[in-house]
This record gives C-alpha cells, sequence and structure tokens, in this order.
C-alpha cells in the first residue's frame, strides 16, 4: 500500500512540477541568465516550506503519514564540502536543463532525449558508490 500511495505522490508532483513549468528548459535558462523571477519563486517557496516541515519534524514524538518515528540526523557543517557540490549540481543543472526531480517529469511528459540524462546520473551514482570509501568526506 505504501507503494502506490509513494506512486500516487509523485505522479502528482510531477505534474505539479510540469504545469508550473519548473520542468521547462526555457524557465531553467531565464533563471541562470537572471531574466525573470519565476524559478527563484518556486526554489524559494520549496526552501521556506522545506525549513518549516524539518523544523516541525525536529519536535519529539512526530510521526509520519504511517505512523513511523521521524529522526533528523545532524551531519557536520563544512561549507566547503558543499559549496563544492552546490557548483557542481549547478553546472550539471544548466548543462543539462533539468534538476534530478524533473528528469522523470519530463521523461513522462514523453521527451525522450532525457533518458541519456537519466541514465548519466544513475551512473554518476553507480561509481559514487563504487568510489566513495577512498574519497575525503
Amino acid at each position: 500500500m505504501k507503494g502506490f500511495i509513494y506512486l500516487v505522490v509523485g505522479i502528482f508532483f510531477g505534474i505539479v512540477l510540469f504545469k508550473s513549468e519548473a520542468a521547462s528548459w526555457f524557465r531553467i535558462y531565464e533563471m541562470f541568465q537572471f531574466d525573470a523571477f519565476h524559478m527563484y519563486g518556486i526554489i524559494g517557496s520549496a526552501w521556506f516550506l522545506g525549513m518549516l516541515f524539518t523544523l516541525w519534524a525536529k519536535k519529539e514524538g512526530r510521526t509520519s503519514f504511517f505512523g513511523d518515528a521521524i529522526s533528523i540526523a545532524s551531519k557536520e557543517r563544512s561549507f566547503w564540502r558543499y559549496a563544492l557540490g552546490g557548483v557542481f549540481f549547478g553546472l550539471g543543472w544548466a548543462l543539462v536543463g533539468a534538476c534530478p526531480g524533473p528528469m522523470y517529469t519530463l521523461l513522462g511528459a514523453g521527451f525522450l532525449p532525457i533518458l541519456l540524462v537519466i541514465l548519466g546520473a544513475l551512473l554518476g551514482t553507480f561509481v559514487y558508490g563504487v568510489i566513495k570509501e577512498k574519497l575525503p568526506h
């Protein structure tokens, strides 16, 4: 049952991404050219709601929709690690015209060339899994 609910939520999220034009290459291009506020508004809204949810979830005794305990692990803070990751993420986003969420939305909307991007992302994830023990974390 959980899988079905996740699928329905994912489909709804994909529709919202597509209808809000968050998966639009043109909107992403506008954002990187600083020509429009559209994407910054979407990202800012997501950041704000994510922050509120995280603060809510950190309170003692919160549970998920299915009754499972919510736990948020604290991680070491390192500016340079996050800055470098952000640069790589931003470069990939700018070059491809899609971040990981909308990649699947674009595939569902029938943009088949995005399959190359998805395969590249999966390959990169696999390579990271293979070499992660050798990387400085």
